[in-house]
């Protein structure tokens, strides 16, 4: 049956969205240690090559892969993960689906593709298994317990203190020590689990974790002079340490987001307001001048 020129356009923004997808799932399968993993990611990759040719059928025309695309999705699977970029790549492709059902009547074809879009790719996503996020409950220990306290404990040092290289200072000491004792704790306790996960790769992962929400946090400190706008401009960095976090668990674990993310932020926050009022009251009560 011809079709119009509008579902000919149509089908062929999703002919070089499948052969895009195609080239991705191929290259991330080559890097994967995993024959588990890589066996997952190729056979999506054909899925992909499946239905690119299912609606050449239609367009009778070769269309080329999105390059960029290609690049910017393989540079996150560096940077983030596999997992993460796999799934959020999945999540730009059920918009796309959702519109298969409207060319049904020009394209016999289109409910069956959407069909196996859904249930086949759940169903080999879910087979997917990255080392880190097994760990995730580790970062999630040495981060939440950064933003909690060392947020509580610059605000207290903020108005205590009122000099912002001796807040770095003091800050500083206080992060990477708390650093220590979470990896220290963190080993103890997956070591008294007896479970899947390497004792020491999740002291590491919590230490990191922690270690780098030190840095981020203690950074305005060390780079403006105000004190008051070293505190906001550190509160608005925790927000953004969380919210990003929990964007990626969102993605890569298919987890809601905002319910996590409202959670850790009040968390935060009020810790570092009821340390603030509990700084100026020390401060007033002991006399202290700095």
């Amino acid at each position: 049956m011809p079709i119009t020129e509008v579902t000919r356009r149509t089908l062929l923004r999703y002919q070089r969205a499948e052969i895009t997808e195609h080239h991705i799932y191929r290259r991330l399968a080559t890097r994967l240690r995993s024959e588990e993993n890589r066996k997952v990611l190729a056979g999506i990759a054909e899925d992909e090559l499946r239905h690119y040719h299912r609606w050449r059928h239609y367009t009778q025309q070769d269309v080329g892969p999105d390059r960029v695309k290609i690049v910017w999705y393989a540079l996150i699977a560096w940077l983030l993960g596999f997992t993460f970029a796999v799934k959020l790549m999945e999540q730009g492709e059920e918009g796309a689906q959702e519109h298969y059902g409207a060319l049904k009547d020009d394209v016999p074809d289109a409910e069956e593709i959407a069909k196996e879009e859904h249930q086949h790719e759940d169903a080999l996503l879910a087979l997917l298994d990255e080392e880190r996020l097994r760990y995730t409950g580790s970062m999630v220990l040495g981060l939440n317990d950064a933003l909690v306290e060392l947020t509580g404990a610059l605000a207290g040092f903020t108005f205590a203190l009122q000099d912002t290289r001796l807040i770095a200072l003091t800050g500083s000491i206080t992060g990477f020590a708390a650093a220590l004792s979470m990896a220290a704790s963190s080993y103890l306790s997956t070591k008294a689990d007896e479970g899947a996960k390497d004792p020491l790769k999740a002291a590491i992962y919590t230490g990191v974790a922690y270690i780098l929400t030190v840095v981020v946090l203690i950074l305005p400190y060390l780079l403006l002079a105000d004190y008051r706008l070293c505190l906001g401009v550190t509160l608005a960095a925790a927000v953004a340490i969380i919210a990003a976090f929990n964007y990626y668990i969102s993605v890569a674990r298919s987890q809601p987001f905002r319910k996590r993310f409202l959670e850790m932020a009040g968390l935060s926050l009020g810790v570092a307001a009821l340390s603030f009022g509990a700084g100026w009251i020390m401060r007033a009560f002991l006399g202290v001048e700095v």
